[in-house]
């Protein structure tokens, strides 16, 4: 099978990649061409995916087909950004039907999910890797950033964290659990569901976001270094799922999340007044606060500072300080 038969019959057939809001012309010339409302900007992030790296070789191919597209899908919701389109390159140690089957299905699902339209990309040979471009519209100045947070503010996260960590526990092997602990967990790590909706309700209001990819505390460093702010995180206030603490003991449980990273839920500094609000709609749970000052401090129960001993995921290092 030729590149171009490739394409044509797993992914410009897919209902994800027909004409939508948004993209004036997508699969099927050299460039998309997208149509931006006057008053709003053009949001764009790219993620890669390597085998044995982001997941493991072997793997089912429709869940890492939902899955590619969940994680860099989340990079619009942190922005409050409006999904239009995404773009796919795949590399391929082959071009196997039956892979490419369930891949591509895959993909089609979470991005009807996310509202997303494929709109182009490439394929070549090689080790697997998936490089996926997402697209969003926001209106201009309204842009969830993550400069903005002033002391004063909580620190808010929009639902449990950990579950992810604790499902590479049942990946790898590492830990066993009956199909009611198993399940939700899994579900977490290969269908993560960007908080797309929840970004678009936090405009105007957070005044400073981010999704949790890499882990709670190395993430929320990077808040604290844009903003020039002290983030306090109260420990014993983490959203923790039933899964979870059935799966670990209490302080691995903490542990994953604080540090396991692949949670996908947002993190954000928000003005006291709105909490109420959001808190109607969202499951919604405040962690912490902003203080003057620098870094990411953890407090105990009794308010005590710890020292975490990982803070998160971090490329050529292992772990970010």
């Amino acid at each position: 099978m030729g590149e171009f038969e490739l394409i044509r019959r797993y992914f410009s057939a897919a209902a994800c990649a027909q004409k939508t809001a948004g993209v004036a012309y997508g699969i099927g010339d050299d460039c998309a061409l997208l149509e931006i409302p006057p008053g709003e900007q053009l949001a764009i992030s790219t993620d890669t995916l390597v085998v044995g790296v982001h997941f493991p070789d072997g793997c089912d191919p429709f869940l890492l087909g939902q899955r590619a597209l969940a994680t860099t899908a989340s990079d619009l919701a942190a922005m409050g950004a409006r999904p239009i389109g995404f773009t796919l390159a795949l590399t391929l140690p082959e071009a196997d039907p039956a892979w490419l089957e369930a891949f591509a299905r895959g993909l089609d699902h979470k991005a009807r999910s996310c509202g997303l339209a494929l709109i182009g990309g490439d394929t070549t040979r090689g080790p697997l890797c998936l490089t996926l471009t997402v697209m969003g519209r926001v209106p201009q100045g309204l842009a969830l950033r993550r400069d903005g947070a002033r002391p004063g503010d909580l620190l808010c996260v929009g639902g449990p964290l950990g579950d992810a960590a604790g499902a590479l526990q049942l990946i790898t092997g590492r830990r066993q659990a009956a199909a009611a602990i198993a399940e939700p967990l899994l579900a977490r790590y290969w269908a993560p569901r960007p908080q797309l909706a929840l970004g678009l309700e936090l405009r105007g209001k957070a005044s400073a976001a981010l999704d949790v990819s890499d882990g709670l505390l190395a993430d929320c460093g990077h808040i604290a270094r844009a903003s020039g702010v002290a983030l306090y995180i109260e420990q014993e206030r983490l959203p923790l799922s039933e899964a979870l603490s059935a799966l670990l003991h209490r302080e691995e449980a903490l542990a994953c999340a604080l540090s396991g990273g692949d949670d996908y839920v947002l993190a954000f500094t928000l003005p006291e007044a709105f909490l109420a609000e959001l808190q109607a709609q969202w499951p919604i749970q405040v962690i912490g606060r902003v203080e003057v000052g620098e870094g990411v401090h953890l407090l105990d129960g009794s308010g005590r500072e710890i020292e975490a001993r990982r803070q998160g995921y971090q490329h050529f290092g292992g772990s970010s300080d």
